[in-house]
């Protein structure tokens, strides 16, 4: 760790390794008891990560607890042609995954799933809104999988490494697997999720994660309960315990309804991929150079109006990644152009339809 009298930076240095201490596998066994139970799958096969490259969104063989079957239309010549896409794309079956999956399933009661270091959130509206991310069967798993841009930065290793500096040109960054991590589900009250800030192990800001405005977060003595709770949660069981960061991280918390309790989320690298939410990172260094000998209270920043800038208002969250299930089913096994052409050709027929 950098001296105390040596000038931070906008970032610390990140190396693959220590990248890799934020992957799942990596900071859950030293913080299982403060997280939600989960079930980590490593490593994941070659023909899996091939499945997930794939083009289009579609479901492994027997994944599904029923039987595959389209009753959509009686146009014979319909399902012709889409036998025809259905042979020239590759089949993939994961029995054995399947079945660990649906062993969680019957643990936990319902899973959601993540990748090393990311989950699909973007991917959520895929299931029914009642209960987001809820996943009961192998087949949910793969759907949300399949349809996030999120986890796509797990599958190359040349994202996770990104801005990473080596000890020398010729260096060759460590073993990285793909690692598939089930969690136990349960409703989640998004007002009460926090991300922490830290650097050279001094905790500096507090934000609200969810883009909403919750009327408690305005009430002072709320705030400065809040501002104990995690202080003393993150003194307690986080400071100084995790070397490999370095003291320079960023971790999600689940406050308890009466915000004085916790469980952690997820970790993630203080660098610029990790999203500051409520802050820059110019502004998170600057509390961090008028932070002397005895640190203040971190900064806590929540979403005060329902005009905050930041706040969400009709627009869904990763909106720019939902798109009709029409298109969806018209864009399995077809490429970007033969898409076009049919997707084009349904809107025609509608509107004469109509």
């Amino acid at each position: 760790m950098p001296s105390p009298t040596t000038p931070p930076t906008l970032f610390p240095a990140l190396t693959p390794s220590s990248i890799l201490a934020f992957q799942f596998s990596s900071w859950y066994p030293r913080f299982s008891s403060l997280s939600i139970k989960s079930t980590v799958v490593r490593p994941l096969s070659a023909e899996f990560k091939e499945y997930l490259d794939a083009e289009g969104v579609f479901l492994p063989e027997g994944s599904e607890d029923v039987p595959v079957e389209s009753e959509l239309s009686d146009d014979e010549s319909e399902s012709d042609g889409e036998d025809e896409e259905e042979e020239k794309r590759k089949t993939f079956a994961f029995p054995e995954l399947d079945e660990k999956i649906r062993a969680a399933v019957a643990a936990y009661g319902a899973v959601f799933p993540k990748l090393n270091f990311s989950s699909p959130r973007d991917a959520a509206w895929m299931l029914p809104a009642s209960s987001p991310l809820k996943c009961m069967s192998p087949a949910d798993v793969y759907l949300l999988l399949k349809s996030s841009d999120f986890v796509l930065h797990d599958l190359d290793p040349e994202r996770v490494f990104d801005g990473c500096e080596h000890a020398s040109s010729t260096e060759n960054p460590p073993p990285y697997e793909l690692e598939l991590v089930l969690r136990k589900w349960y409703p989640v009250d998004r007002s009460r999720e926090l991300r922490c800030f830290v650097r050279r192990e001094t905790l500096i800001g507090i934000s609200q994660r969810d883009p909403n405005y919750y009327d408690f977060w305005n009430e002072e003595d709320t705030r400065n309960k809040v501002l104990d709770a995690v202080t003393s949660y993150w003194e307690t069981n986080i400071k100084g315990k995790w070397e490999a960061t370095d003291g320079n991280y960023t971790f999600d918390l689940l406050l308890t309804r009466d915000l004085t309790r916790a469980h952690i989320i997820d970790f993630n690298p203080y660098a610029p991929q990790t999203d500051p939410l409520l802050f820059t990172y110019d502004e998170l260094l600057d509390v961090l150079k008028t932070t002397g000998p005895t640190p203040a209270k971190p900064e806590i920043r929540t979403i005060d109006s329902r005009a905050h800038p930041a706040a969400s208002r009709n627009a869904p969250t990763h909106q720019h990644n939902m798109v009709p299930i029409e298109a969806l089913a018209m864009g399995h096994g077809r490429t970007i152009q033969e898409f076009s052409e049919v997707w084009e050709e349904e809107v025609r027929r509608s509107t004469a339809d109509a």
